[in-house]
Parts: structure tokens; sequence; C-alpha cells
């Protein structure tokens, strides 16, 4: 059950229409999860300083069961959504930063339980 959360200082206006949706197909199959458990949020128009600089950024927490817990996996799905978001929102990759969060599954609530017990 991946969760993407994407902040960014562009404004609203300047996000490509059905970005959201488009990072839940990317992330799907980036990470070899079904889109129907992909679960994204964009915000846009924050303030936000990068690198000391408050030029147009973009920062994505991506947190994941299973896929994101070491340095090879994250070194490959850092490459892909880099593609994804510099032509996405068209910045420069040294304007976006990736954390990358594994998550256990009792760390995730989903219909009155955690996923351990799903």
């Amino acid at each position: 059950m991946p969760f993407l959360e994407l902040d960014t200082s562009l404004a609203p206006g300047q996000l490509p229409p059905g970005l959201a949706q488009d990072l839940c197909a990317a992330a799907a199959d980036i990470l070899g999860k079904p889109a129907e458990r992909v679960n994204v949020t964009v915000r846009s128009g924050l303030p936000m300083v990068l690198a000391g600089s408050a030029e147009p950024c973009a920062q994505l927490l991506v947190s994941s069961i299973g896929v994101v817990g070491s340095a090879e996996q994250n070194r490959r799905h850092s490459a892909r959504f880099f593609d994804v978001l510099t032509a996405q929102l068209g910045l420069g990759p040294e304007r976006i930063i990736i954390r990358f969060c594994p998550l256990e599954p009792w760390q995730i609530g989903k219909n009155g339980t955690v996923v351990t017990f799903l």
C-alpha cells in the first residue's frame, strides 16, 4: 500500500491536469503495486526552500511496505521517479528531492484494523 506525498512551491495552475492520477499510475508501475492500492496527495503553492533557495522546487515522500527498504531498490525507484517528476513539473532534478520511508504492515490502519490482520 504505497503512499506518495508531493509538496511543491509551484502554483496550482502550473501543475499539469491529472497530476495525482499520473503519479498514481507511475508509482504502481515503478513500485510493482496495483494502482488500486496507491494513495497520492499533491500539495501545491507551498512556501518552500530547497538547498537554501526559494526557487520553484518539489519534494516527494514515498512510503510503502516491502519495496523501499534498501539502497539498491531506492536507487532504481529514484531514477524513475525523477524522470516522471522532471517531465510533469518542468523542474530540473536539482530542484527535486525524494524521501523513501519503509513501512511495516502494523503501521497502516485500514477497515478498522491494521494491514497486518487483513
